[in-house]
């Protein structure tokens, strides 16, 4: 990965962006899709949308989501500490004892806790514990004091960054979805300094707010821009680690290449073109089997108004929503270029309609 490409990563990946809380990720993506886009801007949900040939006729939706997990502050106790509420969806045993920044009125440190496991009865050392029962220690001795760095409603994020790991793996606490959001700002630099895309074609490139509670932000986007097709890219459960039934879950592995989702949200047209980039281009995939509806952005945008021709893109991902999802970042760089591949494909007379 080019040096530019990975800093940009790893700024969105340590920016904090809890759902609805977005606008340090966004203020990032602007500031480097600019230059590769012939508009950009910002609506009122927050979502900010990139477009190249913005009078085009055909409209490709790209969409990759600006929001991560994340905790918000529901009540200071007269001791100072602080109770919280999850943004997303969490494991409940994950927060216990972890370092996390309280995003006040200046970012202020501090540490999840609980009753040590010494002052435990036998029933409450045997249950999990649950979100209720934790509370954030900022160091402080009463409300007052608290109060002076935190209100209620400021959101908390965990301490931990972008590390490389060994060979092209990555390690970072938001992967889900800064580098979704990456990739379509990567997918414009290529359309940009490599060109291909057929005349009468524009590309919205588009980083949504609050996927994680429902891809709100997808739905307003999708409504607004009206595009004829789309892709959304996201990560995927790897299972390339003990204890996971393939049988069950089917086969998906961290640098095999990104996935490609199959089933009633993909359009068949879509996959189709997806496919054929894929090989015409050389990039490895996987297809990822999606029975029904997907979570994912591109649920939102496949039935907003008259309908869109959908398909969703993946980045293998272990380890989803804790402070250390691992992937490949081979896979992340082949996610880009079949995007833009994708994209170089679609002409203003192509037919989505499935026949």
């Amino acid at each position: 990965m080019r040096d530019q490409s990975l800093e940009f990563l790893r700024s969105l990946v340590n920016a904090p962006s809890p759902s609805g809380y977005e606008h340090r990720v966004a203020k990032l993506y602007r500031e480097y899709a600019g230059p590769y886009a012939d508009r950009v801007a910002t609506d009122v949900h927050g979502n900010v949308t990139a477009v190249v040939n913005p009078d085009a006729p055909m409209k490709i939706m790209l969409a990759g989501h600006m929001d991560e997990i994340g905790f918000i502050v529901h009540h200071i106790s007269d001791e100072g500490l602080l109770y919280f509420s999850a943004i997303g969806g969490h494991d409940s045993i994950i927060p216990v004892g972890q370092m996390v920044w309280v995003h006040g009125r200046q970012r202020t440190a501090g540490c999840i806790g609980r009753k040590a496991i010494h002052l435990l009865s036998t029933e409450e050392g045997k249950k999990k514990p649950e979100l209720k029962d934790l509370w954030i220690d900022i160091g402080a001795s009463s409300r007052a004091e608290a109060e002076a760095a935190v209100q209620v409603g400021d959101v908390v994020t965990y301490q931990y960054e972008f590390q490389p790991l060994l060979g092209d793996r990555a390690m970072a606490r938001a992967f889900d979805n800064k580098v979704g959001l990456f990739i379509v700002a990567e997918t414009l630099r290529l359309l940009k300094e490599e060109g291909g895309l057929a005349r009468g074609v524009g590309v919205h490139a588009v980083g949504t707010v609050q996927e994680e509670i429902g891809s709100r932000g997808a739905k307003t986007a999708a409504f607004a821009i009206g595009a004829q097709t789309g892709l959304a890219v996201d990560v995927d459960h790897a299972v390339d680690y003990p204890g996971v039934s393939k049988a069950q879950y089917g086969q998906l592995d961290v640098g095999k290449g990104p996935s490609v989702s199959r089933g009633a949200n993909t359009n068949p047209i879509v996959f189709d073109l997806i496919r054929r980039a894929a090989m015409e281009e050389g990039i490895p995939f996987q297809v990822r089997v999606t029975p029904g509806a997907t979570p994912t952005d591109a649920g939102a945008m496949q039935i907003n108004g008259p309908g869109m021709a959908t398909g969703l893109l993946g980045i293998p991902l272990r380890y989803m929503h804790t402070p250390c999802e691992v992937l490949s970042l081979k896979d992340v760089e082949d996610c880009a270029r079949l995007m833009a591949a994708y994209c170089r494909l679609v002409t203003p007379d192509t037919d989505f309609t499935p026949r």
